[in-house]
């Protein structure tokens, strides 16, 4: 039997994954608990849930009981999504992260420069996305912290050095250390069917040094030695138009839309749109705009690609990339 979960239960999901404390965790199991469709088809999840709820509060107990060690390190959520950038010694993942964003990591050709995880924002034709770089990962260092950084992110850059012989078996090593934590980079996010306590996290192969003549060939061993299921994006960091591309590549993987907004009767200023995710609508516009213009909704105008200029639409509108939207209430 179909579970059909709503979409609130994954909206609930969602906020699970990405929760940063175990009280987040906690609060979070309970709304999924709440608004899980009860039926048979949802009997082995629902078990599941409790099961981690359960655990998520006996957890929390511990905490508060034993003294704090090792090391932590929280990065507030900023812009309209989270890049974890990961990745072999040496991979180019400081230098992705300083050429794309305002962050300065340390860059070096020797390895294990990076010894703990630094934030910065890209900027892309309006829409601010947070890459943070982080420690290296090999077949026998990993730092534990890295595990949930890497499952709460809105997207995984896992970079391969393109020139490189080691890179192959270096970037299989980094694979097996976060499948045997229950981790595994893929195509979309999401719980694994068969055992909640495996998370997917949509992610994408970045082949840094692409332009060495024997990347592609280190890329198909990569493959023969652990095969890749989630896409490719190669790139030269030394060109400015590749990076131009691989920003591009990054907003799109994010499966969001930037949405201008302006005021009745008054010009349209294109900056600072808001980002909402591919498939949002009005309503859900209105709601990022103010609480109470969503509950005054009345109508909007729409001015787009997908839409004839100052179209009246209702709540359940659909908007489009780069869309002009205004309220009426």
């Amino acid at each position: 039997m179909a579970a059909n979960l709503t979409p609130q239960y994954y909206k609930a999901e969602e906020a699970y994954r990405k929760a940063q404390t175990t009280p987040e965790q906690i609060v979070a199991l309970q709304e999924m608990l709440r608004i899980i469709p009860k039926h048979k088809g949802t009997d082995h999840l629902q078990g599941a849930l409790k099961s981690k709820l359960k655990e998520a509060r006996e957890a929390y107990q511990a905490e508060l009981k034993t003294p704090k060690g090792g090391k932590s390190y929280r990065i507030p959520r900023q812009g309209c999504g989270t890049v974890v950038v990961i990745g072999a010694p040496n991979s180019g993942k400081s230098r992705l992260v300083s050429e794309l964003t305002n962050a300065s990591p340390d860059v070096a050709e020797f390895p294990y420069t990076t010894r703990e995880p630094t934030a910065g924002m890209l900027e892309f034709e309006g829409a601010l996305i947070q890459l943070i770089d982080t420690p290296p990962i090999s077949g026998n260092q990993i730092e534990p912290y890295l595990i949930d950084f890497v499952r709460t992110a809105d997207l995984v850059l896992f970079c391969f050095d393109g020139s490189s012989d080691d890179a192959p078996q270096e970037t299989a090593d980094v694979l097996r250390q976060l499948e045997t934590r229950k981790t595994v980079l893929s195509e979309k996010t999401g719980f694994d069917p068969a055992d909640f306590s495996i998370v997917h996290v949509k992610s994408r192969l970045i082949l840094t040094r692409s332009n060495n003549p024997e990347a592609g060939i280190r890329q198909e061993l990569l493959q023969e030695v652990r095969p890749i299921e989630f896409p490719v994006i190669p790139t030269d960091l030394d060109f400015e138009e590749q990076r131009k591309e691989l920003a591009k590549s990054i907003f799109e993987a994010l499966d969001k839309i930037r949405v201008y907004t302006k005021r009745p009767g008054e010009p349209v200023e294109l900056v600072d749109p808001y980002v909402i995710p591919n498939g949002g609508t009005v309503e859900e516009l209105a709601h990022r705009v103010h609480e109470e213009i969503a509950i005054s909704l009345k109508f909007a105008k729409v001015w787009g690609q997908a839409d004839h200029d100052g179209q009246a639409v209702g709540r359940e509108h659909v908007l489009s990339d780069l869309d002009i939207v205004e309220l009426h209430s």
